[in-house]
């Protein structure tokens, strides 16, 4: 994954929701498209379900999937 590419997802619409999953095995869901900031290299999520934050590297992207027809967020004034 690169940064287009990541930034391919955040701007589908309608925002369809997705999981990221990192090769040391953890998950991110990302539900809002306004809680991720695409960088060079790598990412910032904040996830407000939970208070939490995480930056992760591009490289270290296994897989991207969807998560299905769940509730899709987007706050970009529409």
């Amino acid at each position: 994954m690169n940064a287009a590419e990541l930034r391919e997802f955040l701007n589908r619409d309608p925002f369809e929701p997705f999981r990221i999953l990192l090769t040391s095995g953890d998950r991110y869901d990302i539900i809002d498209p306004i809680s991720v900031a695409v960088g060079k290299n790598r990412a910032f999520a904040f996830f407000t379900d939970r208070d939490a934050w995480t930056f992760f590297a591009y490289l270290h992207v296994a897989a991207v999937e969807g998560l299905g027809n769940g509730p899709s967020r987007r706050s970009r004034g529409n």
